[in-house]
């Protein structure tokens, strides 16, 4: 979808529509962009930037709350029209899925004539715009979706494969990161077809032990098939102070609730988690994680006060925090047996972080 909350929130308001709008977070209570309108996004405005800086490069800015509730629903009504074509569909996020149309409820055998139709039930449905990359795997199709943003469709032919391929720079890879991507260009490597003819070494000083699957995909490899119904591996909720906390009563009353929503979660689910986990940035950026794997549970009142036990076993009390979270992991069916016994307490720190 294209600036999907964004477009939401244009769509359902007339007077956003041609403006540039950012949906996210106060700028003075370090918020952060979560979304930007592609007339913010002519000033330079992106997602995850702080919401501050935002305001700096585009005066004119329109700051929009997030609606959730909202998002959600038009992710339905387009998720709806994916299944209604495919049962394989493989969600990445409200947003955004891959979808295998090799086989497809209209008979289609040409895949850019299916993402033509998926385009136009989508915005004929919710009012929006999608964009579509259609390629014979995930990793070419992926960067096709953005190759013609907004409304665009990118087609790669098989026999296409290779000229897209030479036409890449070195961060267009699977996880290849702003900082990885500087790594390989210091190391003479700055299209996406020399690291074919790289030296091994450098790459595996650039890269560690994703050398070989990036490998496979400079020479246009991706076996992965779209999985339609991955199972949960955890879930989690983590929140970023406007202010630095102090008070180690409101930090475990803040642990307490996050702990009780992850049981919520689990409950709806049918799942049960052996392990709570609990993170805390303090305000100099450092960040460190605790946890304690027991008998599988969903027990909001256990998973609480292991929670808020975790908490305890930090500088909470003696150091200003900036961030909280907490996450269940080791998830189980309620099916399943759970009878593990219990493990030590497990500890991790890092040093600072970037935000």
């Amino acid at each position: 979808m294209d600036a999907f909350y964004a477009s939401v929130e244009q769509r359902d308001d007339p007077a956003l529509r041609g403006k540039p709008v950012a949906v996210g977070g106060d700028p003075s209570q370090r918020g952060v962009v979560a979304a930007a309108s592609y007339e913010a996004r002519q000033f330079g405005v992106r997602s995850a930037i702080p919401m501050s800086r935002a305001v700096r490069l585009c005066p004119s800015l329109i700051i929009v709350r997030p609606d959730f509730m909202r998002y959600r629903a038009a992710s339905q009504a387009v998720f709806e029209i994916f299944r209604s074509v495919t049962p394989l569909v493989e969600p990445l996020s409200l947003d955004e899925a891959y979808l295998d149309v090799s086989t497809n409820a209209w008979g289609e055998p040409l895949g850019r004539v299916v993402a033509q139709r998926l385009k136009a039930e989508i915005r004929s449905a919710t009012g929006l715009t999608a964009s579509a990359g259609v390629a014979p795997n995930k990793f070419l199709a992926k960067i096709a979706s953005a190759w013609k943003k907004p409304d665009g469709l990118t087609v790669i032919s098989p026999d296409r494969v290779e000229r897209f391929l030479q036409n890449l720079p070195v961060d267009a890879l699977w996880g290849v990161g702003p900082v990885t991507a500087a790594r390989l260009r210091e190391r003479g490597i700055t299209r996406l077809t020399d690291v074919r003819t790289a030296d091994p070494n450098l790459l595996r000083e650039a890269l560690g032990s994703q050398v070989d699957w990036l490998r496979r995909l400079a020479d246009g490899i991706d076996d992965r098939p779209v999985v339609s119904d991955r199972a949960a591996k955890s879930c989690g909720t983590e929140n970023t102070f406007s202010r630095d906390l102090t008070d180690i009563s409101a930090m475990r009353t803040v642990v307490d609730d996050m702990a009780r929503e992850n049981a919520r979660w689990l409950d709806r689910k049918a799942l049960l988690c052996r392990t709570v986990t609990i993170k805390v940035r303090y305000s100099d950026f450092t960040t460190v994680t605790r946890s304690d794997t027991r008998i599988a549970t969903r027990t909001a009142d256990e998973l609480a006060a292991r929670a808020v036990a975790l908490l305890d076993r930090t500088e909470a009390d003696r150091r200003p925090v900036r961030l909280l979270g907490v996450s269940v992991h080791n998830l189980v069916g309620s099916a399943e047996p759970a009878d593990v016994p219990a493990l030590p307490f497990a500890e991790s720190s890092s040093g600072r972080a970037t935000d």
